[in-house]
């Protein structure tokens, strides 16, 4: 345990763990959105994966990143307006269709890549971008300030966010959406449009943060996500439909999930261990969430479809 105890060991596992965070929070602010305005997205972890293959595809066929995390934007925007066919036009029971559009994109990105691909091939991941002055700090300047620049994106969309949904009418819209549709529709805001938005805001994000996984790992194989998705619309709950929340609870899997790497990286943990140890990061998220959520009220309109008056 004492190795693990080491500045070069403490500052990997602190800069790995906010490289871990990215993709959840990048998926739980895009979900924020769409459970604000009361559309509850299971599909999350589908809507990862596609965007996973999109993104990890294009850059194996042009070698730039950003077309790839363009092509990760372009999927979630295509799934997330699909949600929201299904949720809001067609008010089917969510956590129903939910489940069918995280089968889809399990099973179509891994057809895809067995048709397309075949065997895994490596691709270019995001560059580094040390932040001038910051970066050269000691301890904190290699924690903090040497990521690749979607990690200082993903971070920067919280105070974002946070401005959208507190602080504008579009976000007073969602708020009053996802708390009582019939009186906001009968003061003229259109419950179908402000979920619409949401619910592509949402399939849009988790969109981008599956093609964010899968070109900072430079790979893609069957089920890269492993319920990433998931754990996300779990971090919606733990954060207390807030921004600032989700944050802190995509930093706490990241982190958990780190540490547990450094152990079994350093021996710590015995090899026989090792899958025992690689569910403590899921399994110390439900128990925060367990904890933390009961204290606070979900949106009152979360799950119900509208229908003008009724």
């Amino acid at each position: 345990m004492s190795q693990f105890f080491t500045q070069a060991v403490l500052i990997a596992a602190v800069a790995s763990g906010i490289r871990l965070a990215v993709p959840l929070l990048l998926a739980s602010l895009g979900e924020t959105f769409g459970q604000r305005s009361g559309v509850l997205n299971l599909g999350v972890d589908g809507i990862m994966l596609l965007g996973a293959f999109g993104g990890y595809y294009t850059v194996l066929k042009t070698d730039n990143v950003w077309l790839g995390l363009a092509m990760g934007v372009g999927v979630g925007i295509i799934l997330g307006l699909v949600s929201a066919v299904i949720s809001v036009t067609l008010k089917a029971e969510q956590g129903i269709s939910g489940i069918g559009i995280y089968l889809f994109g399990l099973g179509m990105s891994d057809l895809l890549f067995q048709k397309l691909v075949g065997t895994p091939l490596p691709v270019s991941s995001f560059p580094k971008l040390d932040i001038p002055g910051l970066s050269d700090i000691p301890i904190l300047g290699a924690m903090l300030f040497r990521h690749s620049i979607i990690v200082y994106v993903a971070f920067g969309l919280v105070p974002i966010s946070m401005y959208i949904i507190n602080r504008t009418t579009f976000g007073m819209n969602i708020r009053a959406v996802g708390e009582n549709p019939e009186a906001a529709d009968s003061l003229g805001v259109s419950v179908v449009r402000i979920r619409y938005l949401t619910v592509t805001i949402g399939g849009m994000m988790a969109g981008i943060a599956g093609a964010a996984l899968a070109i900072d790992l430079g790979i893609f194989q069957q089920n890269l996500t492993n319920a990433q998705g998931f754990i996300a619309i779990a971090l919606v709950y733990f954060g207390a439909w807030r921004p600032a929340g989700v944050m802190a609870g995509s930093l706490l899997y990241g982190f958990v999930n780190s540490v547990v790497l450094q152990f079994k990286t350093l021996g710590i943990i015995p090899r026989s261990w090792s899958d025992i140890a690689a569910m403590a990061p899921a399994i110390i998220t439900i128990l925060a969430l367990v904890l933390v959520a009961r204290r606070f009220r979900q949106p009152a309109a979360l799950t119900k479809p509208f229908t003008r008056g009724t």
